[in-house]
């Protein structure tokens, strides 16, 4: 008995349905991407093993999916490294390849293997999957999409208003109202760090502070303590653990609390700015909120950071986030290349807007005739309208075969097409066509014209 198929683990099937409503959620994007001037770009699902490696650190070096070299991938292997079982430096050499792990690596190499044919700034866009040998859990998954915008070559605080701006588009035309997009900045982390006395402590300080509205005041508290955050250091940042009021009240409050660290006065400055510059434009059903307890990537981004979460009634986290780096093309050796981006997540925003019931129900409409086949005749008449209806739009088709009409309209109810369209003798003479709604059960004969009509 043959073994029943199946798909690794971490990976997806996607239905008819599901692919229609993943592609009205791209298609979206893909809009306001392009009205905001991003263009789109395309990298290779997987880059040279070297292009990867050492970039991510050691917990993302190890969920890098390595491919291994074609034919005998032992050839070259070094025979000391086969006999010690020294994976670590056996695999450099049986594996030259590998698949991409995010698009912001690929994209970093992109822009410096082609920086001479770029017009700098340069905004560019991508949707592609990428892949990470990841433990699979619920929202997981070892194959996913990531949908990125970045600018690059601009130090301009207009770009990361821009980007709030360009969330709001999205998510607005998608009909979530209630998101919430996260501001904070890498310069005000390091100030409170600072001003407390635990510069030397930053990383396992904003570590901790990121988890309070998880583990609560308390746990981070805790957690300080047991990274050598000195209980006085603790005490002087008491007024994050209640940080209220509109965002202007919090830039206030911060002002107060970093008078004394230029660093985390500029990011005052920095998220100053970009704050006052959006609510001044205004958002359309976004909500802008300045949240100090973000640290989200912070070995990586240098100025603002955002993060995006789901309306209040949905228990889903980040669908999105992002922010400002000073050297993304400095692991390529070309310097000084400042840019700032954000990333969609495709696989969240579509159980969001699942749960909220917000797919519109056109999304997932597939064919809304079916041509009922009476025999080869009949079917020839057929398909001279099914081509005529085609060229103006309309999705319908011809069942294949001749078989009994109770089984073709069985086939059109399973597929949730609305109408049948018979061609028998009786219509060929006449030149007519016979219309069955399957849903009401009425129906009428009338000329190619008036289907045409009916069916728009």
């Amino acid at each position: 008995m043959a073994q029943k198929p199946g798909i690794p683990k971490g990976t997806r099937d996607f239905s008819p349905a599901e692919v229609a409503k993943r592609q009205y959620i791209i298609s979206v994007m893909k809009h306001h991407f392009e009205a905001f001037g991003f263009q789109p770009i395309e990298t290779p699902s997987f880059e040279n093993y070297d292009t990867l490696m050492g970039k991510y650190g050691e917990e993302g070096d190890r969920l890098i999916f390595k491919i291994l070299n074609s034919g005998d991938y032992l050839a070259k292997a070094n025979e000391e490294y086969l006999t010690s079982k020294d994976s670590n430096k056996l695999t450099s050499q049986i594996s030259e390849k590998a698949l991409r792990y995010d698009l912001t690596v690929p994209f970093a190499r992109y822009v410096v293997q082609h920086q001479n044919e770029i017009e700098f700034p340069f905004r560019r866009y991508q949707i592609q999957p990428v892949w990470r040998a990841d433990r699979p859990q619920k929202g997981r998954f070892r194959e996913f999409y990531q949908c990125d915008a970045d600018v690059v070559g601009s130090t301009s605080l207009w770009q990361e208003a821009e980007l709030v701006q360009l969330y709001d588009s999205v998510f607005s035309d998608l009909g979530l109202k209630g998101v919430t997009i996260k501001i904070n900045n890498r310069k005000v982390l390091s100030g409170i760090a600072e001003v407390i006395g635990a510069k030397d402590k930053l990383i396992d300080f904003t570590v901790a502070l990121d988890k309070l509205d998880k583990v609560g005041e308390e746990g981070v508290k805790k957690e300080m303590l047991e990274k050598g955050i000195a209980a006085e250091a603790i005490e002087k940042v008491q007024p994050l653990f209640s940080f209220t009021g509109s965002v202007n009240e919090k830039l206030e409050q911060l002002s107060q609390l970093l008078a004394s660290s230029d660093e985390g006065m500029k990011g005052v400055e920095e998220l100053r700015f970009i704050c006052e510059k959006v609510l001044e434009l205004g958002l359309n059903q976004s909500i802008l909120d300045l949240d100090v307890t973000l640290a989200r990537g912070l070995n990586y981004y240098t100025g603002a950071i955002f993060e995006v979460t789901a309306p209040k009634e949905v228990a889903m986290g980040s669908i999105g986030g992002g922010g400002r780096y000073d050297d993304l093309t400095g692991i390529f050796g070309l310097k000084n290349m400042s840019g700032v981006g954000i990333s969609f997540g495709l696989d969240r925003i579509y159980l969001v807007l699942e749960e909220m019931g917000l797919f519109p129900d056109t999304v997932t409409e597939g064919t809304k005739a079916l041509f009922i086949n009476f025999g080869d005749e009949e079917a020839f008449y057929s398909m001279k309208a099914i081509k005529k209806l085609r060229s103006l739009g309309h999705k319908v088709e011809l069942y294949p075969d001749k078989a009994k009409v109770s089984k073709q309209f069985q086939h059109a109810d399973k597929r949730g097409i609305t109408f049948a369209v018979l061609t028998g003798q009786e219509e060929i003479d006449k030149n007519m066509f016979t219309l069955k709604n399957l849903i009401t059960g009425t129906q009428e004969t009338l000329p190619l014209e008036d289907l045409i009509q009916r069916l728009g």
